[in-house]
């Protein structure tokens, strides 16, 4: 077990050749040295930086167009996180052999990178800004996303884009109830958590964690300990910063004129005020519409040809004082938009079996909010394969969730999942995945859709309650439901306010998004995004007890609908069989070159699948098929005994005897075995194809099977 003291030991050395200036520093965390390098690779970069650890290497570089487009609002930040299968020595299994689109993974580390650095640039940046990150070495060990999000917050360090200061991140196991922190690939099998922490040296900037029922004190102690270790990566960068780093470059920053603001207070602020009130989602986001157009059709008339402002500062500004509003209003009156009070959870609807074919569903609606959720069962061929640099392996349980734009009224594009779906998908899919029973109890493939119908706030909780409803309703015997409850903050000088079950506007507005998925008792999964420079203990310890309330109200709405799973699945759904054969008789089952498994399902028309311990999972809706492939496989793997009788099937009649098969194999009855009379002519009493009873008297050496059949008929009266 690592120690999680940190002595931050810093080393900076310049290279002394003369083709590159290579300037480095170090800190060491969690018993590891992390080691961040300049000056020798990508040196065209605004910044450029080679994180190493162990033997994965990062390579993060950062940089931004010239000028800032006047038509954006808006920064233009891009992340791009890739995986080089060459780092761990692998080639793709794929046809192409190159790298093409981002896996599942990147676009999750990707997401990991964003979220942190994001709320760090300076006030009225609004450059097009790129930050790529190249896993260029694996060790195995060292996971390369933590890296990631400490080289980008370094390679904009030391570049001239203002960053406000340095970000870094860390990842905390737990392990025989102690902290972990950075632990290894091989460690983390054994974490009963899984948490990526990032911030500033001051305060929590993002969290994203999975964990087996921790408790809200575990997870505060969790994160304190992960700080500890993100403040001498702070320091460190802040000395790297002093080194290498380059001055920060303000110029062209897009400042919002206090005239500007004023003006538009004038024109807007009464008629915010009332917007405010609009309950519906979309009569109030017409409602602001109308205030903005009136707004910059004042500002701006047609017959000005030399405006006194800029129209995307004056769009800024709009939406700034919106802002402004809508906060003072929540933090005077503790009253929100909707009607509702701070603490309270939207009106809650709950339809399970609403789609009828299916083998299981659920409508799950919170106030505007709407999940169609679909669960479906199938054995392991139904599984999700995925390859990442650590393994190619199946998933037997995933999610996958859909955001279709009538979901908020709009017409858009249709096509693959874009991050945002990836990201809360996997984000629903962990939540549930603690609450999916192993495959030695279900051994069934499990699949979630979640098909976003409405969406004014947290859809990605709606789909982890409609997700455990549909699989309730599908009759996965789940022993503990959960619910996903996300929560707001705004926060003004010393003063805030958590808010509840967030509504979008609050969620684009306010300055916080923190979900949380769990039961009664422990959390499962939660997820936090910062929009300003971080947030205090007490603030998460206040945000941890009030999603605790709203999680439990959503609970118990889930129960009194679904008590508990069916005890039947559907009839739609296809049932599976477990056998066991011995290992010895795994290859018997699948033939050569899966010839003989091949054979038995053409034959039954089932799936079948086979581990290396012997255990096969037969998958069939029809059960005259299921009962017809496990007599095949039995006769192909039971063993002949000694004294037992048996149904055999008479292959080929010869004039010593007839042979018998029996299972997959075959045995001698002699003509001496047949009768206790005298048999002239065998073949004129056995034909071929008929079916005899017979009694194995005796197995050689050489496995060869000597029948009776004689044994099994009564003895002649003796005269």
């Amino acid at each position: 077990m690592e120690s999680t003291k940190f002595q931050p030991a810093y080393r900076y050395q310049q290279g002394e050749t003369t083709l590159f200036e290579e300037k480095k520093a170090s800190v060491s965390i969690g018993g590891k040295e992390i080691v961040f390098e300049t000056g020798k690779v990508a040196r065209q970069a605004g910044g450029s930086v080679i994180v190493r650890c162990g033997d994965t290497v990062v390579l993060s570089t950062a940089c931004s167009a010239k000028e800032a487009s006047d038509s954006v609002d808006f920064l233009p930040l891009r992340v791009d996180y890739f995986e080089k299968f060459s780092s761990a020595g692998k080639t793709l299994g794929g046809f192409i052999k190159r790298e093409g689109k981002p896996t599942e993974k990147e676009i999750l580390t990707c997401r990991l990178i964003d979220r942190p650095i994001r709320p760090m640039f300076t006030e009225g940046y609004y450059k097009e800004t790129q930050v790529l990150s190249y896993v260029l070495s694996f060790d195995g060990e060292t996971a390369p996303e933590i890296l990631s999000i400490c080289a980008a917050s370094a390679a904009l360090v030391i570049s001239d884009i203002p960053l406000i200061k340095p970000i870094a991140a860390v990842r905390v196991g737990m392990i025989n109830e102690e902290f972990v922190i950075n632990p290894t690939l091989e460690q983390m099998k054994d974490s009963s958590l899984d948490l990526v922490l990032a911030g500033t040296e001051d305060a929590i900037l993002m969290i994203e964690g999975y964990c087996d029922f921790l408790t809200e004190e575990q997870l505060i102690e969790a994160v304190e300990e992960g700080h500890t270790a993100i403040k001498s990566i702070c320091e460190c960068l802040l000395d790297f910063q002093k080194l290498a780093g380059k001055p920060k470059n303000l110029e062209g920053l897009r400042l919002i004129p206090d005239e500007l603001l004023s003006d538009i207070e004038a024109l807007s602020k009464d008629k915010i005020n009332e917007a405010l009130h609009i309950s519906s989602k979309a009569e109030r986001e017409e409602a602001f519409e109308s205030i903005k157009t009136h707004v910059m059709d004042t500002l701006f008339p047609k017959s000005d040809d030399e405006p006194k402002y800029n129209p995307v500062d004056a769009k800024i500004a709009f939406k700034k004082f919106s802002a402004k509003l809508m906060r003072e209003k929540v933090l005077d009156t503790s009253i929100r938009s909707d009607g509702r009070k701070t603490n309270e959870v939207r009106p809650i609807a709950i339809e399970n079996s609403f789609l009828p074919r299916t083998h299981g569903s659920s409508l799950f609606t919170r106030g505007e909010t709407q999940s169609i959720a679909v669960c479906t069962l199938g054995g392991k061929n139904a599984g999700q394969r995925y390859e990442t640099l650590v393994e190619d392996n199946v998933r037997t349980f995933y999610l996958q969730y859909s955001f279709p734009p009538f979901s908020v009224g709009e017409a858009g594009r249709i096509g693959p999942p874009g991050r945002r779906e990836v990201g809360h998908g996997k984000l629903a899919e962990r939540s549930l995945l603690a609450i999916v029973p192993s495959q030695d109890k279900f051994p069934y493939t499990i699949r979630l859709e979640s098909n976003i119908t409405e969406s004014n706030g947290s859809s990605s909780m709606a789909s982890i309650c409609g997700g455990c409803l549909a699989m309730m309703d599908a009759g996965v015997p789940i022993e503990k439901p959960i619910a996903g409850i996300a929560m707001g903050l705004i926060l003004e000088d010393e003063k805030f306010t958590i808010l509840s079950d967030i509504l979008g506007m609050e969620d684009a507005l306010g300055d916080m998004d923190f979900k949380v998925a769990g039961d009664a008792h422990g959390i499962s999964a939660f997820q936090l995004d910062i929009k300003i420079e971080g947030i205090s203990k007490e603030i998460m310890k206040a945000a941890l007890a009030q999603a605790k309330e709203g999680r439990l109200h959503i609970l118990n709405k889930m129960l009194e609908a679904c008590p508990t799973a069916n005890n039947q699945l559907s009839a739609y759904a296809p049932r599976i069989e477990r056998i066991q054969v011995k290992p010895s008789k795994i290859a018997v089952v699948i033939g050569p070159g899966g010839k003989q498994i091949r054979a038995i399902i053409d034959e039954t028309g089932v799936e079948i699948d086979i581990d290396d311990d012997g255990i096969v999972n037969i998958v069939s809706n029809d059960r005259n098929s299921m009962e017809k492939a496990k007599n095949i496989i039995h006769e192909l793997t039971a063993d002949v005994e000694i004294g037992k009788t048996y149904k055999g099937k008479i292959v080929s009649v010869v004039p010593f005897g007839i042979f018998v098969a029996i299972y997959s194999k075959e045995g001698l009855c002699h003509i001496s075995e047949l009768a206790h009379e005298r048999i002239e002519e065998i073949s004129s009493i056995f034909k071929e194809g008929d079916y005899i009873d017979v009694k194995v008297i005796d197995i050689n050496d050489r496995g060869q099977i000597k029948l009776s059949h004689k044994a099994l008929l009564p003895q002649p009266n003796k005269k």
